[in-house]
């Protein structure tokens, strides 16, 4: 015995088709391919910002370490790593480390920033042996 199908089983339907799912699926694609590389633009100055950051913390650092030590800088991070003599914790418990986990460089006195500054600064992605980031440049635009 067959069964005949009204017209209202025929219209009622379970999930979607195929083409449905792929414009659907075009629509996100078209929506990701426009929103990435903004995102990938803000990951870039995000990263800018946390080296900075970084670096002011560490300059910071070496300001505190001159006020106990009669208005000299520390000459490497490793002095400020130190405990000193009166007990005190250090300024730092390890080297400070820049956006792309590659440690900040330090010099003081002869770095490239002058002599009357602690010079400190990041090489950027991949230590590509350039200042990229550092704490001398916006001092001098001032």
């Amino acid at each position: 015995m067959q069964r005949k199908r009204t017209t209202q089983q025929k219209q009622r339907r379970i999930g979607f088709t195929l083409l449905e799912v792929l414009i659907v699926l075009a629509i996100i694609g078209v929506i990701a391919a426009m929103a990435i590389p903004q995102l990938l633009g803000q990951q870039k100055a995000a990263n800018i910002k946390i080296t900075k950051s970084a670096i002011v913390s560490l300059e910071q650092a070496a300001k505190l370490y001159a006020v106990d030590n009669s208005g000299e800088p520390p000459t490497s991070i490793e002095e400020m790593m130190k405990e000193t003599e009166d007990g005190t914790a250090p300024l730092l418990d390890k080297i400070p480390t820049d956006a792309w986990n590659v440690q900040l460089h330090y010099e003081y006195p002869d770095g490239p920033g002058g002599k009357n500054n602690p010079s400190i600064w990041s090489n950027g992605p991949n230590d590509q042996k350039q200042y990229l980031i550092n704490n001398w440049e916006d001092k001098e635009v001032k």
